[in-house]
């Protein structure tokens, strides 16, 4: 008798910290993660290719690094449905493919209902699709029709429009049955309650938290005490005060997204709220897939396109190289490791190996090229070595990060952040420019040279409407390397 075939449960959230869960040592409660790494293999450095949600989404999505497909930043575009995608391998394998919530591979505003047709064009047969929290108000989603008949809809943007742009948590004026993350877990329920076609499903569950604006509903924004939260690491120091400067140094000067300690403990308990209100959803889609009959065959792998600094080192947000905004979530549940018992593995993961991964679950080939490498050999051995480093980008700016040493480049190719991760985990002493570690800058400057060389290769048929301003900046940023 022929095997059947696993469900595959893919389960995204937005700016979700990896040590945020409770099974890494989170002050969040998540009993329903805790419960996938029990029976999984939980990956510790898993890190994003790029720290902002469209670049690294399309990267993920593709397999592709941002100096190939040109997105380097959150920008209007529209990820073409010709371009080269795991996801219709899959429905193409012979799966019913779905996606539930937030994508952010087309233009952020707008009439996401018309837009549908791109959105089957990556492979999903089945969509509802949700803006990101701040565009809510800027969109025509499923929800939002469903808002403005509850009546719902005013509040929620005037709310919005409310809240200042010094960071600050309040608790949303929605409840917690209406919230957009609630919205995305029943619909997601709702979709396997009444599932029925002979295909096996490839369910795409995407969280928009817990992304700021730190606004969990009552009662989850009162689940945790800032009292109870940990200081956020100290702002880093710089050895060298000469040294060259890049998009960190940015931040350094945007009072918008500065953050004082005080500020950060209250964030950071809203954040928690956050994290707690999705792992119960998590837990009700869990629960579904049992109801059903299907949990011994479903396979899950849950993850984030990036992590949110909560006040460590003097700021909010991401865009940056800091294992804060780097460092993600990586779960992976599989029938057969749970018979075995959940483990741990602490090699170097990408996002971009997500895609391979799922679609080696699901027997789906991708004959084309891309950069992403298959977990499913460490899910047999848990201590298998996946990468020897680890690329990230952002801005035309470049990242090298082995392990023991973290390297960052300016788009002028100059080193302005340096980290001794073995002896400095929390990145607290930047030794760019730093006479003493002259060598080490030099030679890790040219491992990251090779490896974005490596992959150099332009995909200009991955976009329509890439803006001018953004393709002219990948241009200068090849030419510096």
């Amino acid at each position: 008798m022929e095997k059947k075939r696993p469900n595959i449960l893919f389960i995204m959230t937005d700016q979700f910290r990896a040590d945020a869960m409770s099974c890494t040592g989170g002050c969040a409660h998540t009993p329903a993660l805790d419960r996938l790494a029990a029976e999984g293999i939980r990956f510790t450095q898993c890190h994003t290719v790029s720290p902002l949600c469209v670049p690294a989404r399309v990267s993920m999505m593709t397999g592709l690094y941002p100096h190939t497909t040109g997105v380097w930043k959150n920008s209007d575009f529209v990820l073409s449905p010709d371009a080269n995608l795991w996801v219709r391998a899959i429905r193409d394998s012979g799966y019913a493919t779905s996606v539930f919530g937030k994508l952010h591979l087309h233009t952020d505003y707008g009439d996401f209902i018309q837009r549908e047709y791109l959105v089957n064009g990556y492979g999903f047969e089945t969509v509802n699709e949700v803006s990101g929290p701040h565009s809510t108000c800027q969109t025509r989603t499923h929800m939002s029709e469903e808002w403005s008949k509850r009546g719902l809809w005013d509040m929620f943007c005037e709310d919005m429009l409310s809240r200042s742009k010094r960071p600050y948590a309040k608790p949303s004026p929605l409840s917690p049955e209406d919230y957009y993350d609630t919205y995305v877990g029943r619909k997601a329920r709702e979709y396997l309650e009444q599932y029925t076609d002979d295909r096996p499903w490839f369910c795409h569950v995407s969280f928009p938290g817990p992304h700021e604006p730190w606004d969990a509903p009552k009662p989850y924004s009162d689940l945790y005490s800032p009292e109870d939260m940990p200081d956020p690491l100290p702002r880093t120091m710089d050895g060298a005060p000469d040294r060259p400067q890049g998009e960190y140094d940015k931040l350094l000067q945007n009072p918008i997204i500065q953050c004082s300690n005080a500020e950060s403990k209250e964030i950071q308990a809203n954040y928690c709220g956050s994290v707690t209100l999705i792992d119960d959803l998590i837990g009700s889609i869990i629960e579904t897939i049992k109801k059903r009959g299907e949990w011994d065959n479903t396979i899950v792998l849950f993850t984030s396109d990036h992590g949110e600094m909560n006040g460590d080192h003097g700021f909010v947000h991401k865009r940056n190289f800091f294992r804060s905004a780097m460092n993600i979530p990586l779960i992976i549940r599989t029938p057969d490791r749970a018979k075995n018992g959940g483990s741990v593995n602490h090699s170097l993961v990408s996002l971009l190996d997500v895609g391979p991964t799922l679609a080696e679950f699901a027997g789906a080939e991708l004959n084309y090229e891309q950069f992403g490498k298959s977990l499913c050999g460490n899910i047999a051995n848990p201590e298998r070595v996946h990468r020897d480093c680890i690329l990230g980008e952002y801005a035309c700016e470049h990242m090298l990060y082995d392990g023991t040493w973290k390297i960052a480049l300016n788009r002028q190719g100059e080193t302005y952040l340096l980290f001794d991760e073995a002896n400095d985990p929390t990145e607290h002493k930047n030794l760019a420019a730093m006479p003493e570690h002259r060598q080490t800058d030099a030679a890790l400057r040219e491992r990251l040279l090779c490896a974005v060389m490596q992959n150099n290769r332009l995909a200009p048929s991955l976009l329509q409407l890439a803006p001018q301003s953004e393709t002219e900046a990948f241009h200068r940023c090849v030419a510096v390397e």
